[in-house]
């Protein structure tokens, strides 16, 4: 064996060892790789530095752009509400939803492209309805990889599946020649984390670094956070009251965010606003002392309809501290005459004032420069607020800065990268050109194209892309394929299926799926003609099981969720091989009876 050989198999198990057991952390780990392989004169330096000019970088470079992009219209956030409105909060539906929509699209379109596109929806899915991110994203990202093989359009491997039977001389497949198999596969991943999902997939987010700085901020002042909904009834006590009038804050130390009716929604109303019967007014404080609010003024409870489900919505409003500065308007008035929820659409919960905490009515207390506010309010009103000088934000803002006008622009850049890419141009070129398109038609600015980059994800890609390089230039894959294949070879011929597509797999956490389509193809088409078997199935079960690489998250998909959903590598390892073994077997068998 050659010695070059023996030392790139040798960094390939290390690498694997420490990936598998998250020693170091996973961008570090590729690092080391890639310096390895330098320095021991495997790779030239630009070799060992080519992952990070490689389409597949450069590619999620430009769909990470894209998704801060189409993030800041809000238009993502929209779809997450109809998906919440249609499927509910049910956790198992809302993957079985998600992954079904991203699963087709990725027939159709780059799957990396098909992911990026929903994982802001997954994330604010998570916010609204308290479910952790780590059960949504994963089984998505993995039925995005798996939609790849729906057509011969799906992923890069099913397109080169026809050039290599033509330079064969064998006969071209159709474009939905693949389609049951991968019907078959997309359908069975999607299952298995409808039904086992609860315990293949982490319950909390091991990366996460703590509680959210909203979570924080009702922890550290011991806040209410819960909403409710009370309708105003004809006859109630309440109807022609100004809302200072009835001792809101005095008497029953509770708040009132919102007042809607039917679709008009006045947040933090004035103090003088008057109520009328049929409104619909969204509360917060104890639960007891809201029941006697409600008692008193004879309201009726009710659920929250579609109007007031922004009141509770984390991505539309949440709690912030606010510092009131020396050259503060407020400094030496009260809240009364600042007229603080007029001004700025925010409702004050409570004011540390010199040291004491004051809750219920502090309307008449004489601010001081350095007291602190705890409002709630819209993200939007912080934002407007953010650009005075009579507050500091001192909480961080938990949302992005939306654009609604850019919408349709965002979402055309997006489709134009998408039809780039269908249209045969390579996906980093096309991936690339809509990000830029995005910046210069002002949908992102350049500095939030550069903040949008998760560099712990490229570095690790790139890294491990300067293995596969090494792994093909040095041979060694060409030696294990070999080795491996003229041991099964007079074989049964579902050991040859079998043995193929375990292959394929082991090349295809290494390396780019492309390069390990390369490299298979050749083999199994010698391999089938010796054999007398069709070589043509064995190239498309190549094409399709290069795809099979959710142990370890090397695929762009996976690599591009891993830091989203918090997950570790032992996570792919469990749930990620549990369904490697369901693909292995249903890819397997339907290519046993209807394709050889």
């Amino acid at each position: 064996m050659d010695q070059e050989i023996v030392l790139v198999l040798i960094v390939l198990v290390i690498t694997a060892i420490l990936l598998v057991f998250d020693i170091i952390r996973i961008d570090i780990v590729a690092i080391l790789c890639m310096l390895t392989l330098g320095w021991t004169g495997v790779l030239e330096p630009l070799e060992m530095l080519g992952g990070f000019s490689s389409n597949a970088v450069i590619a999620m470079v430009a769909v990470m752009i894209m998704g801060r992009g189409i993030t800041s219209t809000g238009v993502m956030d929209s779809l997450s509400r109809i998906i919440i409105n249609r499927v509910g909060n049910n956790e198992s539906r809302i993957v079985g939803v998600v992954s079904s929509a991203v699963g087709l699209l990725s027939g159709f379109v780059q799957n990396v492209g098909a992911a990026v596109l929903f994982l802001p929806s997954l994330l604010n899915i998570s916010r609204r309805e308290k479910i952790q991110a780590s059960r949504l994203i994963m089984p998505v990202g993995f039925a995005a990889v798996l939609g790849g093989a729906l057509t011969l359009i799906g992923s890069s491997p099913m397109l080169l599946v026809n050039d290599f039977l033509v330079n064969s001389s064998l006969e071209r497949y159709m474009l939905f020649s693949v389609t049951p198999v991968g019907l078959a596969i997309l359908i069975s991943g999607i299952a298995l984390f409808y039904f086992f999902g609860k315990y293949l997939l982490p319950k909390t987010s091991p990366d996460a670094t703590g509680p959210s700085p909203q979570q924080t901020i009702i922890n550290e002042w011991h806040l209410p956070y819960i909403v409710w909904h009370y309708l105003i009834p004809v006859g109630s006590r309440l109807e022609g009251l100004m809302l200072e009038e009835t001792g809101i804050w005095k008497n029953y130390n509770i708040n009132i965010l919102a007042i809607s009716r039917g679709k008009v929604l006045e947040y933090a109303p004035w103090r003088e606003t008057r109520f009328e019967s049929g409104q619909t007014i969204a509360l917060m404080g104890n639960e007891i002392d809201v029941q006697r609010f409600a008692t008193d003024y004879g309201l009726i409870q009710e659920t929250r309809g579609r109007t007031m489900q922004i009141v509770e919505d984390p991505v539309s409003t949440g709690f912030a501290e606010i510092l009131v500065p020396p050259n503060s308007q407020i400094v030496g008035q009260t809240l009364r005459e600042f007229n603080l929820r007029r001004r700025y659409k925010i409702e004050p919960i409570l004011l540390f004032h010199k040291g004491e905490r004051i809750p219920g009515d502090f309307s008449d207390v004489e601010i001081s420069a350095g007291d602190i506010f705890v409002v709630h309010g819209l993200w939007e009103s912080y934002t407007a607020l953010k650009k005075t000088s009579d507050f500091h934000i001192i909480t961080p803002i938990e949302s992005v800065e939306q654009n609604k006008s850019k919408t349709w622009v965002a979402l055309f850049c997006f489709l134009l990268a998408i039809g780039l890419a269908v249209a045969g141009f390579t996906i980093s070129l096309a991936f690339l050109t809509g990000a830029v398109v995005m910046i210069l038609t002002r949908v992102i600015s350049i500095d939030d194209a550069y903040k949008s980059i998760d560099w712990k994800v490229i570095f690790f890609v790139a890294g491990l892309i300067s293995l596969g390089i090494a792994m093909q230039k040095s041979g060694t894959a060409e030696y294990i394929a070999t080795s491996v294949m003229s041991l099964i070879q007079g074989s049964r011929v579902i050991i040859i299926l079998m043995a193929t597509t375990l292959i394929t797999t082991l090349f295809s956490l290494f390396m780019s799926n492309v390069a390990a389509t390369v490299i298979m193809a050749p083999l199994v088409i010698n391999m089938g003609q010796i054999a007398g078997i069709d070589p043509r199935p064995l190239v498309l079960l190549v094409a399709i099981s290069s795809g099979n690489s959710f142990v370890l998250p090397t695929h762009q998909v996976n690599a591009l969720f891993r830091t989203s959903g918090g997950y570790r590598n032992l996570d792919y390892l469990r749930a990620g091989g549990v369904l490697t073994v369901l693909f292995t077997i249903v890819v397997v068998l339907l290519f046993y009876f209807f394709y050889i």
